[in-house]
């Protein structure tokens, strides 16, 4: 005997998908990168490359502040204190706040106490700062010796 099913007869089917394990599973990789994000980004070496451009053009009559290794500033070719550095840049600005300053530092002085200078140049007014920097050179490079051959 042939028996014939209708349509109402069929058990149903469930044609929707699980989405319970995706969404554990993107809760999982979720909590991992929360936890991993922060420990990417704590003592990230950096190397910073040297300028090989060609320099701006500096005025006639350039301002350089450079800070010594042993902390001591010297604007020009002459020694300046920290609490005289206001009015020896009044002095040698001819009281014009919008000249730029040219910073130099040597190589060993920490970055504090560079900011600590920017910070005293800010408070007297001079907020147009240039950081000075050996052009053309590649970090590590060594300047030839004066009597070595070029």
């Amino acid at each position: 005997m042939i028996r014939l099913r209708h349509a109402d007869e069929t058990p149903h089917e469930a044609s929707e998908i699980n989405v319970t394990p995706f969404i554990d599973v993107m809760l999982v990789l979720l909590v991992i990168f929360m936890v991993t994000a922060p420990l990417t980004t704590v003592n990230v070496p950096v190397d910073l490359p040297s300028s090989t451009e060609k320099p701006a053009p500096r005025p006639d009559d350039p301002v350089f502040l450079t800070v010594k290794a042993d902390h001591s500033l010297a604007l020009g070719e002459d020694d300046v204190t920290m609490g005289g550095l206001a009015s020896a840049l009044a002095v040698a600005t001819k009281g014009n706040r919008d000249e730029r300053i040219f910073l130099r530092a040597d190589k060993t002085v920490e970055y504090g106490a560079l900011m600590g200078v920017m910070d005293r140049l800010r408070a007297a007014g001079y907020l147009r700062i240039a950081l000075v920097n050996l052009q053309g050179e590649a970090e590590g490079s060594a300047a030839p010796a004066p009597d070595a051959p070029p």
